[in-house]
């Protein structure tokens, strides 16, 4: 699979990655056995990033990774995981006793030294415009903590000021059909610093695979049921952000618009792959087809123009007053 450079940190990652949220928690229930079969899947199809997070199962997602790579001793895969969302969200809490404490809890759960990449994971606002917090994350680099670090945003805003920055390395932001406004001007700007951008989200929880229904019933431990509404976290994340209904029916429309040859959720890929930009998109997997068929996405032909056109006249008419005004 074709790899691209992470910005300023000199490292690759294969243009479609992995994101592991649904191996840690949120999602409903995943088991051991699935979980190191959906990385072992991933890495065969040729992925060479995988995305995780503190606070996936609390640890849980960072400790499978770990078990998969040490059993697969001859992989490349770069890791990268945030940092942050297991303390209150205030900006007092971002210093560097913290950023030490938690690093140091991640490498343990990574078995690791030193980790790939390490983002602070969609803090409060005001810590982008932080020096101190800045300054704590080069002296993570110093130390040989980390390799690099980025940051994960839920807004433009963040991520522009993140961008500004000149030791972050990449942002993470939510980037798909149902949300393009990062396209923008958050892309532009970060081909310009050397910054690399990691689109997350994807696939809005699901919804541009085309598989859901009006009627569709999600677990009750999984976001997509308790978060609707930014209940637990921000709205964003669940969906994009985008009504349910509308989101159901614009993306049967989405879906009309696949070539042969295309699922729907590698339409959405392809076209993220497809951005000028972009580093590596991280869909998630809850099995190994799942991880094979995105996987796959990496090696189709390119759109055609024409269903380029179709994408964003779609996003302007249904989804684009719902989420630009809020992201």
């Amino acid at each position: 699979m074709d790899e691209r450079v992470i910005g300023r940190s000199g490292q690759w990652a294969s243009v479609v990655g992995l994101g592991t949220w649904q191996l840690g928690a949120d999602w409903g229930d995943v088991d051991d056995k699935v979980a190191l079969s959906v990385l072992e899947a991933a890495a065969e199809a040729g992925v060479t990033f995988f995305d995780t997070a503190d606070v996936y199962g609390d640890g849980r997602s960072e400790q499978t990774i770990a078990s998969f790579l040490r059993g697969r001793p001859d992989l490349h895969v770069l890791v990268a995981t945030k940092m942050g969302r297991r303390v209150e969200q205030i900006p007092q809490n971002y210093v560097l006793d913290n950023f030490r404490a938690w690093n140091d809890r991640s490498r343990r759960n990574l078995g690791v030294d030193r980790i790939d990449l390490v983002q602070l994971h969609c803090p409060p606002t005001p810590v982008y415009s932080s020096d101190e917090v800045f300054d704590a994350l080069d002296t993570l680099v110093a130390e040989e903590r980390v390799a690099a670090y980025g940051v994960s945003v839920e807004t433009c805003e963040q991520a522009l000021t993140a961008i500004a920055r000149p030791g972050v390395a990449s942002v993470q932001i939510i980037l798909n059909p149902f949300r393009m406004k990062p396209l923008h001007e958050v892309v532009p700007a970060a081909r310009e610093a050397g910054v690399g951008i990691i689109a997350r989200v994807p696939l809005a929880s699901g919804l541009l695979s085309g598989k859901y229904t009006k009627d569709t019933v999600f677990a009750a431990d999984d976001h997509r049921t308790y978060n609707r509404h930014g209940e637990a976290f921000d709205q964003g994340e669940t969906f994009s952000g985008v009504d349910y209904a509308t989101g159901v029916e614009a993306a049967a429309e989405f879906a009309a618009l696949a070539p042969e040859g295309y699922t729907p959720a590698q339409l959405a890929l392809r076209w993220i792959i497809e951005q000028e930009g972009v580093t590596t998109v991280i869909p998630g997997a809850r099995n190994p087809e799942q991880a094979r068929a995105n996987a796959a996405a990496a090696k189709l032909p390119p759109l055609p123009p024409q269903t380029v056109t179709a994408i964003r006249e779609l996003y302007d008419r249904r989804i684009k007053d719902q989420v630009e005004h809020r992201w």
